[in-house]
């Protein structure tokens, strides 16, 4: 959480100049024919000072860098251009001129279904360090991306639920390496929050369907993490928070760096001031070691990445329809560790492989009652990327996934023991090409083939998309495929040889970008097959199915009020699905019908200060009381959500942040929970489900230690 420091978006745009030395950079960008290049991106590498060309394709900015630096110019359809300064001299007019590439004038901009984000992405929607930027999100990447459309807000959840989708559809891959249980441990009905810090990311693409044929296990979602490439300054960062405390240090050499983090968190003095719904034994606890070392020299790069966690929290839980409450305590060791390789071998060939290894235990005790969970993972990948000439770029490669669970939950008797455990392999191969036919059409297809050891079973995912360019902004495009994934651990627990449940996603999309202002529009049908299904005395099987279709808007302008960043997002779900104990085809419990996010952002540079307001609605959900006829029948009220924070820049190092959620205190409630047995007059009791607490309160202080104290907490781990 302490990354929210990095939400003064204020020094992104300069409007906080250094009291250091200040250097004219100023020229003009032109394209082969001579003509001038309107709205070029011209900035320093790994810094925020920079400018846009004007319409006679002039730019003219002052930096307090200093010595050696790269300045970067880029803009939709050319290649990039890389520009070594010196900047202890005085540059000279700079006259640059920049070359079309028929592949950045692709269509497919963003793909359908996709946001791409970060240094150096095509249609840019939302930045990494947006995520940090946006009330409400509390600096977690599924509380951001949960403000853009295809999204359903699920409060007591936290995770990301994707058109239709569950919160278990959506999978999380760092460098293209995949992760699970990229969520913190939480209690039921709690928010939980995502592992990782989104200011150790330099770029993500954030898909809600029709992603390539590369990503596989994930039915409905892919969240595509790219790390940061090696630090260039050293620096030490300590942040004290109402929430906990950590510090973080990097360490620089001439081609390579390494970052640590140590953050301790403690909730007990926060909810000592500010009362909860829940009785607490013991507040949630944790302690968390990050690091992470980069190597970078001519075109080899080797990144690793390692994070560890400890958390342990004690609650005594309210039996429904009863006086009494039991003693439950969760304790989760939690580590993800990743390496990733890249390289070039010629001037059209490249290759790239990796390895990650998750594990992730957990154990909870609750009166009596002790079950041990131990989930862990291995993923391996080799790739290669393949251009035999300008137009065509072939993507391929190999991965092979290893899963194992172990589940312990002694009993009375031996006889009540259970001591459950699963291992299985998949292979995959994938291949997929994108070719230009022209420089306004553009067309991916593709496959991925799998054998899935634990049920002896090949399947082939075939997926296509086409993009087409309309005019000089706009852009259609239509995405198609198969996507699978691996049922849950408890699924599969119990029945070892249920199959995996599959998805068909048809995507159309509609996007225009004009002067950094972005409208997306596009409508969607997912099918689904395959799911989990409990029949005759409780035996699971393939037999559900479901439907998910709808219309998504985005709307994002940065530009028309001085100083204000604005985005509103407005989804329409239509779903049902007969799955699990379902008696019949309904709407699930986390689904609502509409859902909208307005955004604001302002900065302030005579304050030093930035404002952000989040408005969140969503319509009202379904859930599914025992007590009435009917299933699934009754609806809860609309979900609303007002939340702000302010950030001040007391000194050039030194940041002050606070945030509030749920600003006017609406008694937001997520569903009910009925016991599992009536009572004495044949009545199922019941509870709401609701937050711990009605608004969330952070407050922090951030310092930066530098050379010159000149640096804050920007986008470093």
């Amino acid at each position: 959480m302490n990354q929210i420091a990095c939400l003064l978006l204020l020094l992104q745009v300069g409007l906080f100049a250094p009291a250091a030395a200040q250097h004219k950079i100023e020229g003009i960008i032109t394209d082969k024919e001579g003509s001038p290049v309107i709205g070029a991106s011209v900035y320093f590498y790994e810094s925020y000072d920079g400018t846009s060309t004007d319409t006679l394709g002039l730019f003219s900015f002052e930096t307090g860098l200093k010595g050696e630096q790269i300045l970067i110019v880029s803009f939709m359809g050319y290649n990039e251009s890389r520009l070594p300064l010196n900047l202890d001299q005085t540059p000279e007019y700079l006259s640059i001129t920049l070359r079309e590439d028929i592949l950045q004038m692709n269509p497919v901009v963003i793909s359908a279904g996709n946001f791409d984000a970060g240094a150096g992405s095509k249609g840019e929607v939302l930045k990494p360090l947006d995520i940090v930027t946006t009330a409400g999100a509390t600096a977690d990447i599924a509380g951001a991306l949960n403000t853009l459309p295809g999204t359903t807000t699920v409060g007591e959840e936290g995770r990301v639920f994707v058109r239709g989708g569950d919160g278990e559809e959506t999978r999380t891959f760092i460098d293209g390496m995949a992760v699970l249980d990229s969520y913190a441990t939480s209690l039921p009905n709690v928010a939980t929050r995502s592992r990782f810090s989104p200011m150790m990311f330099s770029g993500m693409s954030f898909s809600t369907g029709g992603y390539s044929a590369e990503y596989g296990q994930a039915l409905s979602s892919a969240l595509i993490l790219n790390t940061k490439d090696v630090a260039t300054t050293e620096r030490t960062d300590v942040s004290l928070m109402t929430v906990g405390t950590d510090i973080a240090h990097t360490q620089v050499w001439e081609n390579a760096s390494l970052a640590a983090k140590v953050q301790y968190t403690n909730l007990a003095p926060y909810f000592a001031v500010l009362n909860q719904r829940l009785d607490w034994n013991h507040s949630p606890e944790s302690i968390e070691a990050n690091a992470a070392y980069r190597y970078s020299k001519d075109d080899f790069v080797l990144k690793t990445y390692l994070n560890g966690n400890h958390s342990y929290m004690d609650v005594n839980h309210q039996v429904i329809g009863e006086d009494t409450k039991l003693p439950t305590q969760v304790r989760n060791n939690y580590l993800y560790m990743n390496a990733f390789v890249s390289d070039k071998l010629s001037d059209k060939l490249y290759y790239r492989g990796g390895v990650s290894y998750t594990n992730s235990g957990t154990l909870i005790n609750q009166s009596e009652t002790r079950i041990d969970e131990n989930l862990s993972g291995l993923h391996l990948k080799g790739a290669v990327y393949y251009d035999p000439f300008n137009t065509l770029t072939i993507n391929a490669g190999s991965e092979v996934f290893i899963n194992e669970i172990a589940f312990q939950r002694p009993g009375e008797s031996p006889a009540e023991n259970l001591d459950l455990g699963n291992r299985s392999v998949l292979h995959a191969t994938f291949a997929e090409g994108s070719w230009s036919a022209h420089r306004n059409i553009t067309i991916r297809s593709g496959g991925r083939l799998e054998y899935n050891s634990r049920i002896g079973q090949w399947s082939f995912d075939p997926r296509v998309s086409a993009g087409f360019r309309l005019g000089e902004m706009g852009q259609v495009s239509a995405a198609w495929g198969i996507f699978r994934q691996r049922p849950r651990t408890e699924f599969i627990l119990r029945n070892e040889h249920i199959e995996q449940e599959k998805a068909e996603h048809l995507i159309l999309s509609y996007q225009v970008t004009k002067q950094e202002r972005t409208l997306r529009v596009e409508t969607y049908r997912k099918k689904y097959s395959d799911l989990v299904k409990a029949g005759p005395e409780g035996m699971l099987g393939n037999t559900g199915d479901g439907y998910a279709r709808g219309i998504d808007v985005f709307w994002r302008d940065p530009k028309t009020f001085k100083n204000v960043d604005y985005w509103i997002s407005y989804s329409y779900l239509d779903t049902e699905r007969n799955y699990l104990d379902y008696p019949q085809a309904s709407t699930p419990s986390f689904a609502s019908a509409h859902n909208l996010s307005v955004v604001y952002k302002h900065w302030f540079s005579a304050l030093r200060s930035q404002i952000g307001l989040t408005y969140t609605f969503g319509s009202p959900r379904r859930y599914n009381d025992p007590n009435l006829p009917g299933f699934n029948s009754e609806k809860t009220n609309a979900y609303h959500n007002l939340s702000m924070n302010v950030s001040y820049l007391m000194k050039s190092n030194v940041i002050v942040y606070f945030s509030m959620t749920n600003l006017t205190g609406r008694k937001n409630i997520f569903g009910y929970e009925y016991a599992d047995a009536p009572d004495q007059n044949g009545v199922y009791a019941s509870h709401a489900i609701v937050p711990p607490a009605d608004r969330f309160l952070f407050l922090g202080v951030f310092i930066t230690l530098s050379k010159e104290n000149m640096l804050n907490q920007l986008p470093n781990l």
